[in-house]
């Protein structure tokens, strides 16, 4: 699933483009969605909240969207490219104007509702990693007043918005701590300088578009452990594992290296596991799963 740095992202290449034109088509198609014209309509703005996409118009309106696993927005020329687009079947949204059309492919959320509304939608969510309300010292408090595990602590969106396993898994290898380590029992200032760390690796991948944490543009080496199980830790040789976290049915992948974090993971038997994308057996609860 695309985390905040990604989101933020496409959010500002949908503001450059699309921002002060006039709406000359729009074609949402979600069932749940009302049947509102937007033809005429003014982009105001677009924003990132978290992982979702807020599309403000001049009428009053937003449109909502959220990437889950597989979506994305593009920006197509007018003419051919645009064309070949609405011929898609995995077109879930397209929003048309003279300079650029915005088209929205695979979408897992869609939602057309009054901007005065949109707390309905995002309202639940604690502050952005990457926006103007992030705080901190707010989630310092909120994370060491938890009673759950900080690798849970860490996807809970309502806690922080914007990171998913990616993030979460690398940088709490990079700061040395276990994922399953009670987020209470944690110094406050350590997970200060720990949401510091993750403030300025997520701002910079925002920026360069490059989502990385070990420096190395290189394909294949921008992770220290995320989609790495059974491969070697890059900092000490052990073999990196992957196991779920979470509750049923809501359970996601953390990846980390056990002799650099402190251990395995309660639900990690410590069989040997192979490389993603390999097969045979040996697998352990959450093998194989991608980033969410």
């Amino acid at each position: 699933m695309p985390e905040g740095d990604t989101v933020h992202r496409t959010a500002d290449r949908l503001h450059r483009a699309l921002a002060g034109q006039v709406v000359e088509r729009a074609d949402l198609r979600w069932p749940s969605v009302p049947d509102v014209d937007l033809t005429g309509s003014v982009t105001t703005e677009v924003v990132a909240r978290g992982k979702h996409v807020l599309h403000r118009f001049d009428t009053g309106a937003t449109l909502h969207t959220h990437l889950r696993m597989e979506g994305q927005w593009r920006i197509e020329h007018p003419g051919p490219a645009t064309d070949r687009a609405l011929r898609r079947t995995d077109l879930r949204a397209a929003v048309l104007t003279a300079p650029w059309s915005a088209v929205g492919l695979r979408l897992g959320m869609l939602d057309l509702v009054p901007t005065a509304r949109e707390g309905d939608l995002v309202g639940h969510l604690g502050p952005d990693v990457l926006g103007p309300d992030w705080d901190p010292d707010e989630v310092t408090r909120r994370v060491t007043g938890s009673p759950r595990l900080v690798g849970d602590v860490l996807l809970d969106q309502r806690v922080l918005a914007g990171v998913g396993t990616f993030w979460a898994s690398e940088l709490l290898f990079i700061e040395r701590v276990n994922p399953w380590t009670p987020a209470a029992t944690l110094d406050p200032e350590a997970v200060r300088h720990l949401l510091d760390r993750l403030q300025r690796l997520m701002s910079t991948a925002a920026a360069t578009g490059w989502q990385g944490s070990t420096g190395i543009q290189r394909a294949g080496e921008e992770a220290y452990v995320h989609a790495r199980s059974g491969r070697p830790c890059r900092r000490c040789g052990d073999t990196v594992r992957v196991a779920l976290t979470g509750e049923a049915p809501r359970q996601r992948t953390l990846f980390s290296c056990p002799t650099c974090q402190g251990g395995l993971a309660p639900t990690d038997d410590g069989r040997p596991q192979r490389p993603l994308g390999t097969t045979g057996r040996g697998r352990s609860p959450g093998y194989g799963r991608g980033r969410r």
